[in-house]
């Protein structure tokens, strides 16, 4: 008698990226393979998708629309920002998923996200022990942010970071071209609360002495008003403009955000954005140069059309491996990147205990940052340059990219109850 197989939930969590579905894609490619699995649920919104019972039967896409999944930007079946609570705060929770889990025979849970994700996914791997139900719990690993820990770097990054590079570069060259009569100041901003990371590949671009950017704003490293104004306009004097990339995060001394908005999101954190337009304005004022400013976004997470092969590979092999760590018997780990040491640049999927990568954020070492406070490293580019390497375009229609809609088709309830969130 054949084993019994299972069915398994996948859910995207947080902000979504260039790159995310090309790990769904590799979640249910390789699903579909599986003995030990019959049919991926995937979770409409999210882990909210689970708790209302609204679960999107990926079977009834067809091969071909679930390998367009590796070219298509964003969260296909929609993604959150909601962080369940602990056991003991909020026990309904977990009776819920599991009540859900339960009625559709779901023994398999692959939660992709970042670190306040991965705090869930390791939550709900705990559900077997504490409430009697067998679950196996994967987490994936995605942020643009690239501050998980353990991983090398975090699939979602590397297109980012090629998108920032390319910008910085671009607009760089534009405003040099009318500096001697117009614009002589560009600041752009990027993503990025407590970790410079994006902010740092826009240094990918300055290849040498003269090269934008000039100036780096990094949430490591406190911001000092006196010191940046000096560098801007010893910078203007000497190449004729000065290109800029500010994270959303760069702070004070004491901690104060240059662009608080006075609000939090879903998970608690303040809420940041328009660091832009407050570091161009104190240039003006101070220095009287004209500038413009632009904030990157969602722009910077949703640009497929550019996103870098390296990092298309990794969020695939991450969702692959997923799968395969789950039919190992494995259970509350992630799938890491490991660089490998060779001189040219390799790597290869590890694994994490959730428990070592929930609510830890990995900062930019103080030796990626140039002694100034305002560049990166060559050290900091040997890290950063092969995530960005290689281009993976989708295909084109009419001058514009083409990507997949799936069908997102509902499996009927079966719980009476409803769930409020």
């Amino acid at each position: 008698m054949p084993r019994k197989k299972y069915n398994a939930f996948y859910a995207q969590s947080g902000g979504v990226t260039a790159v995310i579905n090309a790990t769904a894609c590799g979640v249910i490619e390789t699903a579909r393979k599986s003995k030990n699995i019959n049919k991926v649920y995937a979770g409409r919104n999210g882990i909210i998708g689970a708790l209302r019972e609204e679960l999107i039967d990926t079977s009834k896409e067809s091969k071909k629309d679930i390998a367009a999944l590796k070219y298509t930007p964003s969260g296909a079946f929609g993604s959150c920002r909601y962080k369940l609570k602990s056991l003991e705060e909020n026990k309904a929770e977990y009776e819920r998923l599991i009540e859900v889990f339960k009625a559709h025979d779901i023994r398999y849970f692959f939660y992709n996200g970042g670190g306040d994700s991965q705090d869930t996914a390791n939550k709900v791997s705990q559900l077997g022990e504490k409430m009697g139900y067998p679950i196996t719990c994967i987490g994936i690993p995605k942020t643009v942010d690239n501050d998980l820990p353990i991983t090398d770097n975090s699939p979602g990054f590397g297109s980012v970071a090629k998108y920032v590079a390319v910008s910085i570069r671009e607009a760089a060259f534009d405003v040099r071209s009318m500096a001697e009569s117009s614009t002589k100041v560009f600041v752009m901003e990027v993503m990025g609360r407590h970790a410079g990371w994006i902010a740092a590949a826009g240094g990918l671009a300055c290849e040498k002495e003269g090269d934008a950017p000039h100036i780096i704003l990094f949430p490591e490293i406190a911001f000092n008003k006196e010191k940046f104004l000096k560098k801007v306009q010893s910078t203007v004097k000497k190449h004729g403009y000065c290109a800029i990339v500010v994270s959303e995060g760069a702070a004070y001394k004491d901690g104060t955000f240059l662009a608080d908005a006075g609000t939090v999101d879903a998970f608690g954190h303040k809420q940041l954005g328009g660091v832009a337009p407050v570091v161009a304005n104190m240039i003006k004022e101070e220095l009287g140069y004209k500038y413009h400013w632009a904030v990157c976004d969602y722009l910077q997470r949703a640009a497929r059309h550019i996103a870098s092969e390296t990092d298309v590979e990794q969020a695939y092999a991450v969702g692959q491996a997923a799968v395969e760590f789950a039919d190992a018997g494995k259970n509350a780990v992630m799938p890491t990147i490991v660089r490998k040491n060779t001189k040219k640049y390799s790597w290869t999927i590890g694994e994490a205990k959730l428990e070592d990568v929930a609510n830890v954020e990995k900062m930019m070492p103080r030796k990626y940052i140039t002694r100034n406070g305002f560049g990166i490293t060559e050290e900091c580019r040997e890290y950063l340059q092969p995530l960005i390497v290689g281009e993976s375009y989708p295909s084109y229609k009419n001058g514009l990219p083409q990507y997949v809609e799936l069908k997102n088709e509902l499996i009927k309830k079966k719980v009476k109850t409803k769930f409020e969130i």
